[in-house]
């Protein structure tokens, strides 16, 4: 499995959109190279109008969808929200999150974009290259590309394009509602990656790493971060 990649994160705008493109030669989207036993939830919270970011990593056993560790962080932030570098202002913390997990996963699903993004370099597929791990991202907006409405029929999926070229896919995960956007981050795969987003579907419209992952996050805000 590649090695992290490192590099500074104290960046203005500019080295940042340069930064992606020089990682972007970096990402490889292949199979995963082993079988899923464990499978993280990444996400990030914060107050309106604080820069006081919360962080949580919530580890599922692959087969039940139940938890087996939860992994939390809270920093100040300094870099900007500049639309297309949300990794700059969110990895960081979860990377310190990261880093507290006693056993890493064998993949994480992270709430946002892959490679479904206007360099390929969403949160996701940056996160993947921060850790040398496998991601995918799962995201509510789209951010890059255009796609065909998948049928309303639970588990429906319609292409994402950039061009010609598939980014990933949108995916109806409960009949009659908006879909979601799954692409690949890092180490994984198109395919791989609508896979994994389906198995982890359960009774909610967000999978359940990111749907716990979220809600994990904003009890951990609203118990240590009330007054930010």
């Amino acid at each position: 499995m590649p090695s992290a990649v490192e590099h500074p994160w104290d960046l203005s705008p500019t080295e940042a959109v340069k930064m992606q493109r020089e990682l972007r030669d970096r990402i490889v989207l292949q199979p995963l190279e082993m079988p899923v036993r464990r499978i993280a939830g990444a996400d990030i919270s914060f107050n309106m109008y604080s820069d006081v970011f919360f962080a949580a990593i919530v580890v599922l056993d692959y087969t039940t969808l139940e938890v087996i560790e939860s992994a939390y962080f809270t920093e100040t932030v300094s870099f900007p929200y500049v639309p297309g570098l949300l990794s700059f202002r969110e990895i960081p913390t979860l990377l310190k999150a990261w880093q507290q997990l006693k056993e890493k996963p064998d993949v994480t699903m992270v709430d946002g974009h892959g490679i479904a993004h206007p360099r390929r370099m969403g949160i996701a597929t940056h996160f993947g290259l921060a850790t040398g791990s496998p991601t995918l991202g799962c995201a509510k907006k789209i951010l890059s590309g255009h796609f065909t409405p998948p049928a309303q029929e639970a588990g429906s999926t319609s292409p994402i394009l950039d061009k010609e070229e598939v980014i990933g896919y949108a995916l109806r995960s409960k009949a009659r509602t908006n879909p979601l956007f799954i692409s690949p981050g890092h180490l994984l795969d198109l395919e791989g990656a609508l896979a994994i987003a389906r198995h982890c579907l359960g009774k909610y419209k967000l999978p359940e790493p990111t749907r716990l992952a979220h809600q994990m996050v904003n009890a951990y805000r609203r118990e240590h971060g009330a007054n930010d």
